[in-house]
């Protein structure tokens, strides 16, 4: 079997959010989010079997030595791909990320052989615990009916941004929501405190500090990000200080940085994404046996919109092997980020189930496939 064509299928007309959206991080003079998009990888062989992965950025073009690696080539050969177009190669702004290449050829796999990639890979379970991960910054009563009504529904975990002027007022949000939920369900908090945002200034090492011994009197499960990622010997501090689980790592470009968080203590769990960076699933394997050598836990960062649904496949079939990965970022929040609007073009969509896990797809490769129609009614402009 050899690889014959490349293709990059996205959206032209836009998916409309039935409610704008605005995440903490985003900018005070950019507009609400009123739409999402999608994109996918579809590489074609001279068998027929065609493998998907989601694309972040479809607007940058498959430059002419990553076409070589693969036309022509026997998609079998997916660490040879890894290793010559992603190792060690980080992904900045102009150059494609490559990941959901990788996972494409997973799929051909997977097909090929009538297994899901997670049984090829050796699997350990076949379920995993979701979080509902929300970006939006509400009143401590709103943040307080949603976080019921995902408990009412079965969600063990929320995680909650942090990203107000007063971090007292953010500890206020964490502790009504405690209070409303009580012990049914686990709060994870996010600082993004590696994003770039004009919305809220950087911690300082000594606030960064404070928040997490606060944060863990409030039965917090974990704080992402308190420091820029370059402030490892901060983080590893802060680590050191608290029982609570520091986290991050969601814009590192290539595996081997991860080294030096998980060798420095930084994290007690590393975030990778498998698609928007070079990471893929031969990646993502390697970060989880790197922690796993130093007692740590691998939480894949999951990307929000229209191609959702795609990152939550792969990552499900990544997660299924692994024992040291605790939970499935699973971006949830009605009414804009719904199961609808964010897995529209999934014949069947991943949903959490009534005791708060994800099923792993069992359909051979990455276990879904796409609703051929709703592509091509989003394609035409």
């Amino acid at each position: 079997m050899k690889i014959t064509e490349i293709k990059i299928f996205h959206n032209k007309a836009p998916i409309i959010l039935p409610e704008s959206w605005r995440p903490a991080w985003w900018e005070p003079d950019v507009h609400p989010q009123k739409t999402t998009s999608f994109a996918f990888y579809e590489v074609s062989t001279d068998e027929g079997i065609t493998g998907i992965g989601p694309c972040p950025n479809p607007d940058i073009p498959i430059d002419d030595f990553v076409k070589s690696t693969l036309i022509g080539q026997d998609p079998f050969y997916v660490e040879r791909f890894w290793s010559l177009n992603m190792a060690g190669r980080e992904s900045i702004m102009g150059t494609p990320s490559l990941g959901g290449l990788e996972i494409a050829l997973w799929d051909i796999i997977g097909k090929k052989v009538g297994q899901p990639v997670y049984k090829l890979l050796g699997a350990c379970r076949d379920k995993v615990l979701a979080y509902v991960a929300t970006a939006q910054l509400h009143s401590p009563k709103e943040h307080c009916r949603e976080a019921v009504a995902y408990r009412d529904r079965g969600v063990k975990a929320i995680k909650l941004r942090l990203h107000r002027p007063n971090s007292v007022d953010d500890l206020n949000v964490v502790k009504a929501v405690r209070d409303a939920v009580g012990d049914d369900m686990e709060i994870l908090v996010d600082a993004n405190q590696n994003n770039r945002s004009v919305n809220y200034n950087y911690w300082s090492r000594r606030e960064a500090l404070r928040m997490a011994r606060e944060l863990e009197r409030l039965g917090v499960f974990f704080l992402e990000e308190p420091l820029p990622l370059w402030e490892l010997e901060h983080l590893a501090e802060i680590a050191a200080s608290v029982e609570m689980p520091i986290t991050g790592g969601e814009h590192l470009g290539h595996v081997y940085q991860f080294r030096d968080l998980l060798f420095s203590g930084a994290f007690d769990i590393v975030q990778p994404d498998l698609v928007m960076d070079n990471i893929g699933i031969t990646g993502a394997k390697k970060i989880a046996i790197m922690a796993d050598s130093v007692g740590r836990s691998i939480v894949p960062h999951v990307l929000t919109g229209g191609v959702s649904g795609l990152c939550i496949a792969t990552t499900m079939q990544f997660l299924a092997t692994v024992e040291n990965g605790p939970f499935l970022e699973y971006p949830l929040e009605p009414p804009a980020l719904t199961v609808e609007t964010q897995q529209k073009m999934l014949e069947e969509p991943l949903l959490i189930d009534k005791d708060g896990y994800v099923h792993v797809p069992q359909k051979p490769g990455i276990g879904v496939e796409i609703k051929e129609d709703v592509v091509e009614e989003y394609r035409r402009a």
